[in-house]
Protein backbone atom coordinates (compact mmCIF):
# COMPACT_ATOMS: atom_id res chain seq x y z
CA UNK A 1 0.00 0.00 0.00
CA UNK A 2 3.09 2.13 1.05
CA UNK A 3 4.48 2.00 -2.26
CA UNK A 4 0.81 2.33 -4.01
CA UNK A 5 1.22 5.71 -2.40
CA UNK A 6 4.62 6.60 -3.22
CA UNK A 7 4.18 5.67 -7.09
CA UNK A 8 1.05 7.78 -6.73
CA UNK A 9 2.89 10.30 -5.78
CA UNK A 10 5.84 10.30 -7.69
CA UNK A 11 3.64 9.73 -11.20
CA UNK A 12 1.51 13.25 -9.93
CA UNK A 13 5.15 15.25 -9.67
CA UNK A 14 5.72 14.09 -13.47
CA UNK A 15 2.87 14.33 -14.62
CA UNK A 16 2.37 18.01 -12.57
CA UNK A 17 -1.11 16.96 -11.54
CA UNK A 18 -0.91 19.73 -8.56
CA UNK A 19 -4.53 18.58 -7.18
CA UNK A 20 -3.50 14.95 -7.03
CA UNK A 21 -0.46 15.59 -5.45
CA UNK A 22 -1.76 17.61 -2.39
CA UNK A 23 -4.49 15.22 -2.15
CA UNK A 24 -1.49 12.08 -2.40
CA UNK A 25 0.83 13.63 0.21
CA UNK A 26 -1.95 14.72 2.50
CA UNK A 27 -2.40 10.97 2.78
CA UNK A 28 0.94 10.31 3.01
CA UNK A 29 0.98 12.79 5.68
CA UNK A 30 -2.26 11.23 7.61
CA UNK A 31 -0.22 7.67 7.65
CA UNK A 32 3.02 9.18 8.91
CA UNK A 33 0.91 10.66 11.56
CA UNK A 34 -0.47 7.52 12.76
CA UNK A 35 3.22 5.52 12.22
CA UNK A 36 4.28 7.96 14.84
CA UNK A 37 1.05 7.16 17.26
CA UNK A 38 2.14 3.26 16.44
CA UNK A 39 5.80 3.66 17.70
CA UNK A 40 4.75 5.14 20.83
CA UNK A 41 3.11 2.38 21.54
CA UNK A 42 5.79 -0.30 20.97
CA UNK A 43 4.98 -0.65 17.43
CA UNK A 44 8.47 -0.09 15.11
CA UNK A 45 6.78 -1.22 11.89
CA UNK A 46 3.76 1.37 11.88
CA UNK A 47 0.38 0.85 11.01
CA UNK A 48 -0.62 -2.08 8.74
CA UNK A 49 -2.54 -1.87 5.63
CA UNK A 50 -5.27 -2.19 7.26
CA UNK A 51 -5.14 0.58 9.60
CA UNK A 52 -4.12 2.33 5.88
CA UNK A 53 -7.29 1.30 4.80
CA UNK A 54 -9.45 2.43 7.96
CA UNK A 55 -7.53 5.98 8.01
CA UNK A 56 -8.10 6.50 3.85
CA UNK A 57 -12.38 5.44 4.81
CA UNK A 58 -12.31 8.60 7.39
CA UNK A 59 -10.69 10.77 5.12
CA UNK A 60 -13.19 10.34 2.60
CA UNK A 61 -16.13 10.43 5.01
CA UNK A 62 -14.46 13.68 6.23
CA UNK A 63 -14.27 15.23 2.79
CA UNK A 64 -17.41 13.96 2.09
CA UNK A 65 -18.99 16.12 5.19
CA UNK A 66 -16.85 19.00 4.07
CA UNK A 67 -18.28 19.14 0.64
CA UNK A 68 -21.66 18.67 2.00
CA UNK A 69 -21.27 22.01 4.40
CA UNK A 70 -20.27 23.29 1.75
CA UNK A 71 -22.80 22.95 -0.63
CA UNK A 72 -25.14 24.26 2.17
CA UNK A 73 -23.19 27.21 2.31
CA UNK A 74 -23.13 27.78 -1.73
CA UNK A 75 -19.73 27.45 -2.03
CA UNK A 76 -19.66 24.77 -4.97
CA UNK A 77 -16.34 25.84 -5.98
CA UNK A 78 -14.80 23.90 -2.63
CA UNK A 79 -17.50 21.31 -2.55
CA UNK A 80 -15.82 20.12 -5.99
CA UNK A 81 -12.62 20.50 -5.04
CA UNK A 82 -13.68 17.74 -1.77
CA UNK A 83 -15.03 15.62 -4.32
CA UNK A 84 -12.01 15.65 -6.58
CA UNK A 85 -9.94 14.59 -3.27
CA UNK A 86 -12.60 12.05 -2.56
CA UNK A 87 -11.78 10.33 -6.40
CA UNK A 88 -8.57 10.58 -5.88
CA UNK A 89 -8.20 8.74 -2.20
CA UNK A 90 -10.92 6.13 -3.54
CA UNK A 91 -8.33 4.80 -6.02
CA UNK A 92 -6.10 3.51 -2.96
CA UNK A 93 -9.37 1.88 -1.85
CA UNK A 94 -10.69 -1.74 -3.00
CA UNK A 95 -13.60 -2.04 -4.61
CA UNK A 96 -16.32 -1.34 -2.86
CA UNK A 97 -19.00 -3.41 -2.57
CA UNK A 98 -22.72 -3.22 -3.91
CA UNK A 99 -25.78 -2.98 -1.76
CA UNK A 100 -26.77 -7.21 -3.03
CA UNK A 101 -23.04 -7.76 -1.77
CA UNK A 102 -23.17 -5.81 1.81
CA UNK A 103 -26.50 -7.56 2.46
CA UNK A 104 -25.33 -10.94 1.80
CA UNK A 105 -22.31 -10.29 3.62
CA UNK A 106 -24.17 -9.43 7.14
CA UNK A 107 -26.29 -11.95 6.40
CA UNK A 108 -24.05 -14.31 6.69
CA UNK A 109 -21.75 -12.77 9.22
CA UNK A 110 -24.92 -12.72 11.10
CA UNK A 111 -25.16 -16.66 10.69
CA UNK A 112 -21.76 -17.51 11.69
CA UNK A 113 -21.77 -15.51 14.60
CA UNK A 114 -24.94 -16.71 16.34
CA UNK A 115 -26.03 -12.90 16.64
CA UNK A 116 -29.65 -13.23 18.22
CA UNK A 117 -30.10 -10.18 19.47
CA UNK A 118 -29.37 -6.03 19.05
CA UNK A 119 -26.69 -7.21 21.85
CA UNK A 120 -24.52 -8.96 19.71
CA UNK A 121 -24.18 -6.25 17.54
CA UNK A 122 -20.63 -5.45 18.27
CA UNK A 123 -20.04 -9.10 17.90
CA UNK A 124 -20.97 -8.69 13.93
CA UNK A 125 -19.55 -5.60 13.35
CA UNK A 126 -16.15 -6.59 14.47
CA UNK A 127 -16.34 -9.61 12.22
CA UNK A 128 -17.61 -7.49 8.87
CA UNK A 129 -14.66 -4.82 9.79
CA UNK A 130 -12.11 -7.51 10.18
CA UNK A 131 -13.62 -9.07 6.53
CA UNK A 132 -14.59 -6.20 4.46
CA UNK A 133 -12.44 -3.22 5.79
CA UNK A 134 -12.73 -0.80 3.49
CA UNK A 135 -14.90 -2.03 0.96
CA UNK A 136 -18.30 -1.14 2.87
CA UNK A 137 -19.84 1.87 4.64
CA UNK A 138 -20.32 0.85 8.45
CA UNK A 139 -22.30 3.49 8.90
CA UNK A 140 -24.93 2.05 6.89
CA UNK A 141 -23.79 -1.57 7.53
CA UNK A 142 -24.63 -0.63 11.17
CA UNK A 143 -28.71 0.07 10.39
CA UNK A 144 -28.86 -2.62 8.38
CA UNK A 145 -27.93 -4.60 11.00
CA UNK A 146 -29.97 -2.82 13.57
CA UNK A 147 -33.10 -3.92 11.03
CA UNK A 148 -31.78 -7.47 11.27
CA UNK A 149 -31.47 -8.30 14.57
CA UNK A 150 -34.53 -6.11 16.10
Amino acid sequence: MRKRLTDAMKDAMRAKDTARLSTVRLINAAIKDRDIDARSEDNPDGVSDAEILSILAKMIKQRQESAKTYEEAGRIDLAEREREEIKVIEEFLPKQLSEAEVDAAIKDVIAQTGATSIRDMGKVMGALKARYNGQMDFGKAGAAIKALLA
